[in-house]
């Protein structure tokens, strides 16, 4: 009797299990847009800064956010976009903390993204908003908020 409950489950698990990774790779496709040089524009004066990103050859997106000061490298993050235990996740390793930090995806469009993690010092929350050769990414938590304006470079 105990295997009749099995074969009676087995199309539901197998569709569940079957829907997972199509899903992934949908919204992997959705952020194909994200991949290439984004340079800063809302910068003070001496400064610069931009993020770059590719397709790695697994289903992941790895990014490289520079700020400089001058000539000098003023700050470096390692960027992400990974799947982990079945979630997407945005991942941020940056100087500051002694671990990679990981937001989830709570939203995806064809024309940006929100990520969160409420546990996180700052940010709570990372969106970006693509408009055209534009791109706006807004940090926030506890009532502050930082945006960096972003147009993509030409290849």
């Amino acid at each position: 009797m105990k295997n009749q409950h099995w074969i009676l489950c087995l199309p539901l698990l197998t569709t569940i299990a079957c829907s997972s990774p199509g899903s992934f790779r949908q919204d992997f496709e959705k952020l194909n847009w994200l991949k290439g040089q984004w340079e800063r524009i809302n910068m003070k004066e001496g400064r610069s800064a931009h993020e770059r990103w590719e397709a790695t050859e697994k289903e992941e997106l790895k990014g490289w956010g520079v700020s400089l000061r001058g000539a000098d490298t003023a700050f470096v993050e390692v960027l992400r976009v990974v799947v982990k235990d079945g979630v997407l996740y945005y991942v941020a390793d940056v100087p500051e903390n002694p671990n990679p930090v990981f937001f989830k995806f709570t939203s995806i469009a064809e024309d940006g993204f929100v990520c969160e993690n409420p546990e996180h010092d700052f940010p709570k929350r990372i969106e970006y908003q693509l408009k055209g050769d534009s791109l706006k990414a807004i940090t926030s938590g506890d009532g502050k908020e930082l945006v960096f304006e972003f147009v993509k470079l030409k290849k």
